[in-house]
């Protein structure tokens, strides 16, 4: 089965790309193969998340794939750190599309013990080809030009999946989504993306990057206040407050299949009751992963 993925993305060009974003990103693109992939996030001075991406390294560009509506901001921000690099940002979200394929589906021409990142032709067009955890296992990224869906679609097996389908496969496999649970103004370790978390998209061996203080002190000192949870409760709205004993100590993210991705604090107890915005809810703790450097 597959899930069409609103999203935007921007296109990376010139002889600096990858030394340009690789000093504005998290993650570690310069020790990317090519063609490869890596999370990242893109901070403010303070260390909180202004976007989340996967960075696609190819022979000519850098594709960045974003959520849907966060291309212009990005490259607004990216743009206001060109100096004297040799590098142009061009935001192609009108002309490309993405769909998730989930695991166990087949894609003709995907080799699945090639590399994480492969092109080839699929229904009458180029198709890039990320493997990408979605949903508690990789899955594959789908990318393809616009003009070209009917025919990439009617390439794919199986059948199409709702967005909320695969919202609800991943709340419960503990993959957050940045944007869509509104976790947006957060430190990366607070939600998951971590070294050895759900979602690894920090380097602490890369070097500068805007924001990259902070990282270096959150790594010294060794955790933060919050991590990310889950709770079980029906309807819960997006980005309101847990509240605990009358103390706020978290916030929620997108709730679907009667579970939430939340930003909560680490003294709160697995199994503990709670209250969002008027509604009951149980504390899920997820399993820890220890840190490695």
């Amino acid at each position: 089965m597959w899930t069409k993925i609103p999203s935007g993305g921007l296109r990376i060009t010139g002889a600096d790309r990858v030394d340009f974003v690789q000093g504005q990103m998290t993650g570690d693109l310069r020790g990317a193969p090519t063609p490869g992939l890596v999370a990242c996030t893109f901070l403010n001075v303070r260390g909180q998340i202004e976007t989340f991406a996967r960075a696609y390294r190819r022979t000519d560009d850098v594709y960045l794939h974003v959520d849907t509506e966060q291309a212009e901001a990005l490259a607004a921000r990216l743009k206001r750190y060109i100096i004297f690099d040799q590098v142009e940002v061009k935001d192609v979200s009108e002309d490309l599309r993405c769909v998730h394929v989930w695991p166990g589906a087949a894609v003709d021409g995907w080799n699945a013990v090639g590399p994480d990142v492969q092109t080839f032709e699929l229904g009458g067009g180029v198709v890039l080809i990320g493997r990408v955890n979605r949903t508690g296992a990789a899955g594959l990224d789908l990318h393809y030009l616009t003009r070209h869906e009917a025919a990439v679609l009617a390439a794919l097996d199986g059948e199409e999946t709702p967005l909320a389908g695969l919202d609800a496969a991943r709340i419960a496999a503990g993959i957050p989504d940045i944007a869509r649970d509104g976790f947006s103004g957060t430190l990366p370790q607070e939600v998951g993306l971590d070294v050895g978390g759900p979602l690894p998209a920090i380097s602490y061996r890369k070097g500068c990057y805007v924001g990259q203080e902070i990282m270096a002190r959150l790594e010294a000192r060794g955790n933060t206040r919050y991590h990310l949870a889950r709770l079980e409760g029906e309807s819960l709205p997006r980005g309101a407050d847990i509240l605990h004993s009358g103390k706020v100590v978290g916030q929620t993210g997108l709730n679907a299949g009667g579970f939430s991705l939340v930003r909560l604090r680490k003294e709160v107890a697995d199994g503990i009751e709670v209250e969002v915005d008027g509604l009951p809810a149980t504390v899920q703790l997820l399993n820890p992963v220890p840190h490695t450097p």
